[in-house]
């Protein structure tokens, strides 16, 4: 029986216990968590564990009274190698920062991190202000605390390999940056890099032809993943390229980090 699955089938408190070591301990203090009763100041309780049982499935997730959206969101799943682990998600959000609707298009139906549809007065406010595509408001700076919480997790499981797909550039680039290896993708990211830099397809379609296109925002990670999420790569002629962006998959082994950057000295 897989991992998740095993402890999904554990009395609640036990199976708490666990999940409780996939919260970065940073935020008891940030945010005035209590880190065993998982209460805030006025007693209401800020973090919910789902696990159901006979699910392969589970999620942690933080939540104040004063956002819609979550402060803390990480979700892992089981493989059919009981040695692997998906890691599905992480969402970080600043309570501090502006929030942008980029989540809902104009009809306010979801936009499924803007692949379904998108809000593009919403998205161009938000790459104003820093963000990159799919998010809604800043994060924390909390990625690698993340990665340490998880692979504590499944050292303790003796789970040697953390999976996962990179749904944006960006994300890929970061991950990467904390010794993520690609299980594929790696020929299209080193060809992205490529063709960004200047003389390549990509750097020529940087026109200023729409907000997300400016000639400056081909150097760096940013401007790079919203041309990306803009549709650049299907005006490009190109065998790796030409079919659009598809989620590399990455994975990390526990405790032995191995990089494989297509970014040299990449600049967010």
């Amino acid at each position: 029986m897989s991992w998740i699955h095993r402890i999904n089938q554990l009395p609640f408190q036990e199976k708490e216990g666990l999940y409780r070591i996939l919260i970065p301990p940073s935020l008891y203090a940030r945010f005035q968590i209590h880190p065993l009763s998982f209460t805030l100041g006025e007693g209401q309780r800020a973090v919910r564990i789902w696990g159901p049982p006979g699910d392969k499935t589970a999620l942690v997730e933080i939540k104040l009274p004063q956002m819609e959206e979550p402060l803390y969101s990480i979700q892992i799943s089981d493989t059919q190698d009981f040695t692997q682990l998906d890691w599905d998600f992480l969402i970080v959000n600043d309570p501090r920062s502006p929030r942008f609707l980029t989540q809902v298009d104009s009809h306010g139906r979801d936009t499924l991190f803007g692949w379904a549809s998108r809000n593009l007065e919403e998205e161009i406010k938000a790459m104003e202000a820093g963000l990159c595509p799919g998010q809604s408001r800043k994060g924390l700076g909390l990625t690698r605390e993340a990665i340490e919480c998880l692979e504590f997790f499944c050292r303790i499981l003796d789970i040697r390999t953390i999976r996962l797909e990179a749904l944006f550039y960006h994300n890929a680039i970061t991950y990467e940056r904390h010794g993520f290896s690609y299980f594929s993708g790696y020929p299209m990211m080193r060809s992205i890099h490529k063709e960004f830099l200047p003389g390549g397809k990509l750097y020529a379609l940087m026109n200023g032809s729409t907000p997300f296109r400016r000639p400056e925002m081909a150097q760096t990670v940013r401007g790079r993943s919203w041309a990306i999420h803009d549709g650049i790569l299907l005006e490009v002629e190109d065998e790796l390229l030409g079919e659009g962006w598809s989620s590399p998959v990455m994975y990390r082994m526990v405790g032995k980090p191995r990089a494989m950057p297509t970014f040299p000295d990449p600049v967010y």
